[in-house]
């Protein structure tokens, strides 16, 4: 079986990552779980390991380092790719990407998310764990605007995930260690090209999320990720990630830019066949802003309750509603909840016990 055989069939049962190591069972993750997939030898682990490095990322692994790739395969899907050593044998983890971009309609997301991609300028986070699918939203509202307005969009990925197919915007993607050295690299050359909307992959450190932020109060829309669970906590993250002495003019800053942020995890649905995204989304209207120069955080989710009306909602009126819709089970709706108490209560009244 050919390298690419092997992917593809583990794509056909609905896989979202592969595990391959030396010595271990090769396993797949389908719907967040784990199942055995193929027995190879160590042998073939070893050979199909090697076969997708080129002979200077193979030098690279010789030296101690991680590789981290993407690349794609004759029928156009891509893969993203990390390989390294454990107990001093071969490992690698191959992360499955969509084919295509999905557009937000088909992500059965609200139209909110639409709307947010629609700004002219400001910035959008979209935050979650990993695997929580926040490249694939991304993406998606990435294309929306890509489909709706004629502009100039450049994003900035480690490493490239999708490739979009140009409508009304020119887009250019730029790769970190094969285009440009980082994410703080490729922000500050941004700006000297013309750009309307920029997408940063992930603001790692105070440099890019400052960057970031000038981008996006200098009159671009700036989409970005962090690894955050929930929407307060999330701007609490860009705060605390600063200098103690830049971080109230942080706040500031960001108060004035501030468009939204969709904090999201994929849960189980009931038929055990596919995954959903709960969401927690967290509006920048003009109370949210002034709560954000206040230092009031912790108020966020009062706020996100009331705000229905723009778009806003918790993660635990998110779970409630994919509870009441049958898409979600009671067991999952309480296993995700950040407040079990609080959970149980908005199920059983949505349910009326």
């Amino acid at each position: 079986m050919t390298f690419e055989e092997f992917v593809l069939e583990a794509r056909e049962m609905g896989a979202s990552d592969i595990h391959l190591t030396v010595g271990q069972p090769t396993v797949v993750r389908i719907n967040g779980e784990l199942k055995r997939f193929k027995e190879l030898s160590d042998v073939a682990v070893n050979r199909t390991i090697l076969s997708i490095l080129t002979a200077e990322q193979e030098q690279l692994l010789t030296m101690g380092n991680d590789i981290d790739f993407s690349f794609e395969l004759p029928n156009g899907t891509r893969q993203r790719v990390n390989v390294f050593r454990q107990s001093g044998r071969l490992a690698c983890c191959i992360r499955l990407l969509n084919d295509k971009i999905p557009s937000l309609e088909s992500l059965k997301m609200p139209s909110v998310l639409g709307e947010l991609a629609e700004k002219k300028k400001g910035l959008i986070l979209v935050t979650g764990p990993t695997g929580s699918g926040k490249s694939t939203t991304l993406s998606a509202m990435v294309d929306h605007i890509n489909k709706h307005r004629a502009c100039h969009i450049i994003t900035i990925e480690d490493p490239i995930e999708y490739k979009y197919i140009q409508d009304k915007a020119t887009i250019h993607q730029r790769e970190i260690g094969r285009d440009v050295s980082s994410f703080s690299a490729a922000l500050r050359s941004a700006l000297r090209e013309d750009p309307d909307v920029i997408l940063v992959g992930e603001m790692r450190d105070y440099e890019t999320i400052s960057l970031a932020m000038t981008a996006a109060e200098t009159g671009h829309l700036v989409l970005a990720t962090l690894h955050t669970s929930g929407a307060a906590q999330t701007i609490d993250r860009i705060i605390d990630a600063c200098p103690p002495h830049a971080q109230e003019q942080v706040r500031a800053q960001l108060a004035n830019m501030f468009q939204g942020v969709i904090s999201q995890t994929l849960v189980p649905t009931s038929d055990g066949q596919s995954r959903v995204a709960a969401l927690e989304i967290l509006i920048g209207t003009d109370a949210v802003k002034s709560q954000i120069r206040a230092n009031k955080i912790p108020q966020m989710e009062t706020v996100m309750q009331t705000g229905i009306r723009q778009g806003m909602c918790t993660l635990k009126d998110s779970l409630a509603k994919l509870y009441q819709r049958s898409i979600i089970s009671y067991e999952t709706a309480m296993e995700f909840a950040p407040d079990k108490a609080e959970m149980e209560k908005a199920l059983r009244l949505g349910a009326g016990f």
